[in-house]
């Protein structure tokens, strides 16, 4: 019987060697003469055990990392074929604790499964989703979304089912699907990890929304950054083309809807809805001002649903097993599981899959294991670089969307970055108003100049010139930004600003300039 030996093709495994492990596996499966196959799967989420081999045997997965090519000859002189014992055994990958925590609805078949194996896909229950929805009427497709409580997971936090309703009843002739993969977050990764590990989710996903709205063409929208992650989407639309998933009658139902990848240049930006529809339709990526809104005018001036990566590829799982059964997880208005996705200085960084509600020191001290570097958790910023940074004193906050504005935060992309205790808030701060002028499109003033405004005041504040006058107008700036900004960009630069002079004062108080020696 051929053996089955998976090695990861995703990026993070990638850039840790896993295409050098693969080629050192290979040469040993072919100099030893053995019946086995390698499946580059895509990643299973715990990047400090990068690259994770696994190979398929009677007691199911038995996974192995991290793996390095010197690695190989010793894990087949110890039998791990047979899934043998080795330093580098992790034992069942189900049982692993980080992967067994989890509550993997969307990511159930990431890291399980050949990304670009239609038969894979079917095997661990997709397409169930889409051969239901092609059965119903549009308004019971949205009525269902909307039930399960599922909401933007791109930040933004509105409701799905809503925007999907609006753009099913207003007018146009032709419809269309925006999926905002420009992932531009520092510390985020799930949206990769999705095109690079379980492509048709998206792709059923998408059809989904297509058959609910009355849209027949969709677009997913990526940076340039992602190389492998188009290469991977692209194959898959063409495999689901031929398929008959996509085309002019998906899944035989007369009901047309096809899809296809644009990519962007990279620009922060763009991952602001309106932005992307100005860089899709070719022009540049600045932000619209908002009313119409995209679902009544998007792109091309017709009616769009521009929904995030995680958000379309929740919608197949609603589908097959029902609006209850996603509503269950979570608490409050935010409902079903959430990718959270662990940077920065932390022992077990990774994507970790679950029902809102843990508190953020769980996920911080119990998942992510602490600092990498074994020193004191300081802050952790949630929400990528425009989130708030929090202290330990607000380790208790449950992850979830209300929880979190309650305590002048914000969820984001549910990406959360670790520092310990040598980090320099006053710097970090600095930092947001940096990226905010290197990132704003330039269409309004509060950002465009409020940003530049902003490092020249932190750094008068890290020199000591006049630092009580200064702390007050950055303050005032980040007022300024937060009411008068277009978009989020803007918008969104004070929550890091105003938290770490909130929650770490001592660092916006440096010693003032020495007075000069007479």
């Amino acid at each position: 019987m051929t053996i089955t030996i998976f090695v990861p093709r995703d990026a993070a495994a990638l850039a840790l060697g896993a295409d050098r492990v693969a080629t050192a596996i290979a040469r040993e499966i072919e100099t030893r003469g053995i019946d086995a196959r390698i499946v580059r799967n895509g990643s299973r989420g715990m990047h400090w055990l990068e690259p994770l081999v696994e190979v398929r045997t009677e007691r199911g997965r038995i996974a192995y990392g991290p793996v390095k090519p010197s690695d190989v000859p010793s894990l087949f002189e110890a039998g791990f074929l047979q899934g043998a014992d080795h330093p580098l055994c992790r034992g069942r990958t189900k049982e692993i604790p980080f992967l067994a925590r989890q509550t993997r609805l969307t990511f159930a078949r990431c890291g399980v499964t050949d990304p670009l194996s239609l038969e894979d896909y079917r095997h661990y229950q997709g397409m169930k989703g889409l051969e239901k929805a092609v059965t119903m009427q549009p308004t019971d497709i949205i009525q269902q979304v909307t039930d399960s409580g599922l909401r933007g997971r791109g930040g933004a936090g509105f409701p799905t089912g809503i925007k999907w309703k609006t753009v099913l009843e207003a007018p146009g002739a032709q419809k269309y699907i925006v999926c905002n993969a420009d992932e531009g977050d520092s510390g985020t990764f799930a949206d990769r990890m999705i095109m690079e590990g379980d492509p048709f989710v998206l792709i059923e996903g998408m059809a989904i929304a297509g058959l609910a709205t009355g849209a027949t063409k969709g677009f997913i929208y990526t940076r340039s950054e992602y190389p492998h992650a188009i290469e991977t989407m692209i194959a898959a639309v063409e495999i689901a083309r031929k398929a008959g998933i996509l085309g002019p009658s998906v899944l035989g139902s007369g009901k047309a809807f096809d899809m296809e990848v644009r990519v962007g240049a990279g620009a922060y930006v763009c991952g602001e809805e309106t932005a992307l529809l100005n860089s899709l339709e070719g022009k540049r990526g600045i932000v619209r001002a908002k009313p119409p809104l995209p679902a009544l005018q998007g792109f091309l001036g017709r009616p769009t649903v521009v929904n995030n990566v995680i958000s379309l590829a929740s919608v197949p799982v609603i589908m097959d097993r029902g609006a209850e059964f996603y509503r269950d997880f979570g608490m409050g208005r935010s409902r079903g599981t959430i990718p959270i996705q662990i940077a920065g200085n932390t022992r077990h960084g990774g994507l970790f899959e679950t029902a809102f509600g843990l508190t953020l020191g769980e996920i911080v001290d119990d998942i992510g294991g602490g600092t990498a570097s074994g020193r004191p958790v300081r802050a952790v910023q949630v929400g990528g670089p425009l989130g708030a940074y929090f202290p330990r004193a607000l380790f208790d906050t449950p992850f979830d969307y209300e929880s979190f504005a309650a305590k002048d935060g914000l969820i984001g992309h549910a990406g959360i970055t670790v520092f310990d205790d040598t980090v320099d808030m006053l710097k970090q701060a600095r930092f947001a108003m940096e990226f905010c002028a290197v990132e704003s499109c330039g269409k309004c003033t509060p950002c465009r100049i409020g940003s530049t405004r902003g490092v020249e005041t932190a750094d008068k504040i890290a020199q000591g010139i006049e630092p009580q006058k200064n702390r007050e107008l950055l303050a005032d700036l980040c007022n300024t930004m937060k009411f008068g900004s277009l978009c989020a960009l803007g918008g969104f630069t004070p929550y890091p600003v105003l938290s770490a002079m909130t929650h770490f004062p001592e660092d916006f108080s440096p010693a003032p300039i020495a007075e000069a020696a007479e």
